[in-house]
């Protein structure tokens, strides 16, 4: 039996091997000042109004990609809530209100809005300057746990309810999810960006669908993020094992 699987995988890697150095010989070659796809790209992107073309390539050209992307962050998500709740062994106890030196609570306190304005700002203006969906969903999610260093754990925990955060991202996939659905009974095609017109370049409502999808994109991992370092810090501050029983 572990001979017919050890052939098995030397099968599937030799056809893998062939299937990459064939698309490896086929490569433009190195050190050219243009690119095909990088031109179509581009092409692509003014075509739709959409000034960032990274934008353009995520959310338009390859959102069936990113939506493949969104979904392994809301599979991980999702598994580490599974594997990170409370167990029958386990209890919640309310950690002692931390000391933290005055210059940085006030430091944190004072970063805070701005960080979480600048995250929303990155989101916003994803289909027009470098950033969008995912790096301002970080950004913004980052942001709330400054009150983690600056305060303490209750303090975070007042701004971060998670029923709330697992909903929302619940309803950022679900929200992909329609609007691609929407391409299908407009009669185009899955996340084609077809369904609202191109707008003025350059402007917030340029790009067709584009920043829909990113904002979506940008709820979803705001509220992944949040969600997933919830479990993990409860399980570091809050949650212990009961004396004398171990974790199954």
């Amino acid at each position: 039996m572990n001979r017919l699987r050890l052939w098995l995988l030397a099968v599937g890697g030799a056809g893998l091997a062939a299937l990459l150095v064939a698309a490896c010989l086929d490569l433009p070659g190195f050190g050219g000042s243009r690119h095909p796809y990088g031109d179509r790209a581009v092409h692509a992107a003014l075509s739709r109004h959409t000034a960032n073309t990274i934008a353009s390539v995520n959310f338009d050209q390859r959102a069936y990609d990113t939506l493949g992307e969104m979904s392994i962050l809301f599979a991980a998500v999702l598994g580490c809530v599974v594997l990170l709740r409370e167990a029958r062994d386990e209890h919640r106890a309310r950690p002692e209100p931390a000391d933290v030196a005055r210059p940085v609570r006030r430091y944190a306190l004072l970063v805070l809005p701005v960080a979480l304005v600048t995250g929303l700002y990155v989101i916003a203006h994803g289909q027009l300057s470098p950033g969008g969906g995912f790096q301002g969903g970080v950004v913004a999610a980052t942001a709330l746990h400054l009150l983690y260093l600056g305060a303490d754990y209750h303090a975070l925990e007042r701004v971060r309810p998670l029923g709330v955060y697992e909903t929302t991202d619940a309803l950022a996939v679900s929200s992909y999810l329609v609007l691609g659905a929407a391409g299908i009974l407009a009669g185009t095609a899955f996340l084609a960006n077809t369904l609202l017109p191109y707008g003025t370049f350059n402007t917030l409502s340029s790009g067709g669908t584009v920043p829909l999808l990113n904002a979506a994109i940008g709820m979803e991992v705001a509220s992944a993020v949040v969600v997933l370092l919830a479990h993990f810090l409860d399980q570091a501050v809050e949650i212990e094992e009961e004396h004398g029983r171990g974790t199954p």
